[in-house]
């Protein structure tokens, strides 16, 4: 009976790391829809427009000014920041509003991994990202879920959700790793001198200057 019992545990543990395994490689669901090149420009031009406008805002005496950015601007912006837009009426933006396709790994350093076709999207006051990096030689989709905010003059991030491809991670085996990540990055999360304070509200990314 022993051996029976021993061989059905064997079964089900290596079911269970079958499971599991086909769930870390699966693609996701998509945090956000893929827009054409030609609205990803429409969209980073926006968000440029919006930024100006917050910084009139501070040159004519007007403290605690707003602008909201919707997930489209956002994301529209960072692919043009990482060079997957080479210009607001660039032609070469891969991607798509709300998604990205940009090998990060320069950036981010030697031995680091890289990071591409990042997608960003916000729901009620809650930021998600999701993007594909490389871990233990395969591609792996991350999904991030939390509270986008600024403390002393740097963005912070709280997760709530964190899913490696379709397997969810509970947040207390990664979030301390994570915070010390974003603590070693931390000159990358600076909010620029105009900018007093970031949040997440009502879907939509609230920017205020000081």
């Amino acid at each position: 009976m022993k051996i029976k019992l021993d061989r059905i545990i064997s079964i089900a543990t290596l079911t269970a790391s079958v499971a599991a395994l086909v769930l870390v490689l699966k693609r996701p669901q998509p945090v956000a829809p893929a827009l054409p090149a030609p609205a990803v420009a429409a969209n980073a031009q926006s968000f440029q427009n919006k930024i100006e406008q917050l910084e009139q805002a501070r040159a004519q005496g007007q403290s605690g000014a707003e602008v909201r950015l919707n997930a489209q601007e956002v994301a529209a912006a960072i692919a043009q920041a990482s060079g997957a837009l080479s210009s607001p009426g660039g032609s070469n933006a891969g991607g798509a509003a709300g998604s990205g396709s940009s090998d990060l790994s320069g950036d981010l350093g030697a031995g680091e991994p890289s990071v591409k076709d990042y997608q960003v999207n916000f729901e009620g006051d809650i930021a998600k990202g999701q993007f594909l990096t490389h871990i233990a030689g395969k591609d792996v989709w991350v999904t991030l879920e939390g509270k986008l905010g600024s403390k002393d003059g740097y963005a912070t991030f709280d997760p709530t959700k964190i899913r490696i491809g379709d397997l969810e991670v509970p947040v207390s085996l990664v979030n301390d790793q994570l915070q010390k990540r974003l603590a070693e990055q931390r000159d990358r999360l600076k909010l620029p001198e105009n900018v007093g304070a970031i949040r997440v509200e009502n879907g939509e990314v609230v920017v205020s200057n000081k």
